[in-house]
C-alpha cells in the first residue's frame, strides 16, 4: 500500500517545483519589467523645451470699426531643448495671437523640426488678421488699453512633439506655449522703426506645457 502513496507524494512534490519554479519565473519576469519601466522612466523624463519670445514688429494694429480688429505682425520666437540626452520631433507647431483670451489672427503653422541635444530653434513667422470680430467687452478693455497706449498680447503655440532618445522614439505628446507681450505703443522709444513697421524687442519667457495626448 505505501507504494502507491509514494508515487503521489512524488507527483505532489514535483507539482509543487513546478508551481514554485513558475512563481520564480513570473516575478523574475515582473523585476525585470520593473527595471527596465524605472530606465525608461529615468532616461525618458526629460525637461519641456524653453521658449522665448524675441521680438514683436507691428505692422498693422488698428481698431478698425465697432468690434472689428486688423492686425499684421511678425514675431521671433525662440525654442532651445535643454536635454543632453533626448532630442525633440516637432511634428506640428501652430502660433497666433490673441488679447484678453480672444484669437485676433489666424493660426500660422511652423515647419516640422527635429531639434538635437541642447539646441535652439529660431523662427520668425507673420500673423495675420483683418477684420477680426472681437466681443463688445473684449473691444471696450482694448479701446481703453489703447487710449493709455500699452497693450498685453498673448503669443500662443501649441501642437505636437515626440521625444528621441538614440534611435527610440516615443509616442505623441501635446505642447501648449503662451508668450506674453507687452507692446507700448504710446512710446516709440522702446521699438525700432522698420520703416512704417516698428520692432520691439522683448526677450520674453514663455510658460510651457506637455502633456500626452
Amino acid at each position: 500500500m505505501s507504494e502507491p502513496d509514494n508515487k503521489d507524494s512524488g507527483k505532489h512534490e514535483d507539482q509543487e517545483q513546478r508551481g514554485k519554479h513558475i512563481t520564480i519565473g513570473i516575478a523574475g519576469f515582473l523585476v525585470v519589467v520593473g527595471v527596465v519601466v524605472f530606465l525608461v522612466w529615468v532616461i525618458l523624463h526629460p525637461d519641456k523645451p524653453r521658449f522665448t519670445l524675441e521680438d514683436v514688429t507691428i505692422y498693422d494694429f488698428n481698431h478698425t470699426a465697432p468690434n472689428l480688429l486688423s492686425s499684421n505682425m511678425q514675431i521671433t520666437l525662440s525654442s532651445h531643448n535643454p536635454n543632453e540626452k533626448i532630442g525633440i520631433y516637432y511634428q506640428k507647431l501652430d502660433v497666433l495671437a490673441s488679447y484678453q483670451n480672444q484669437q485676433i489672427t489666424l493660426p500660422s503653422q511652423l515647419p516640422r523640426t527635429y531639434q538635437g541635444h541642447l539646441d535652439v530653434t529660431v523662427w520668425s513667422p507673420y500673423l495675420y488678421g483683418n477684420a477680426v470680430p472681437v466681443d463688445p467687452f473684449v473691444e471696450q478693455g482694448l479701446s481703453q488699453d489703447l487710449n493709455t497706449g500699452m497693450v498685453l498680447l498673448s503669443i500662443k503655440v501649441y501642437g505636437q512633439l515626440k521625444w528621441r532618445v538614440g534611435t527610440w522614439i516615443s509616442g505623441q505628446y501635446q505642447i501648449n506655449a503662451n508668450c506674453p507681450a507687452y507692446i507700448a505703443f504710446s512710446d516709440r522709444t522702446k521699438g525700432t522703426q522698420v520703416g512704417s513697421a516698428t520692432k520691439y524687442q522683448l526677450v520674453q519667457t514663455c510658460t510651457v506645457a506637455v502633456s500626452l495626448n
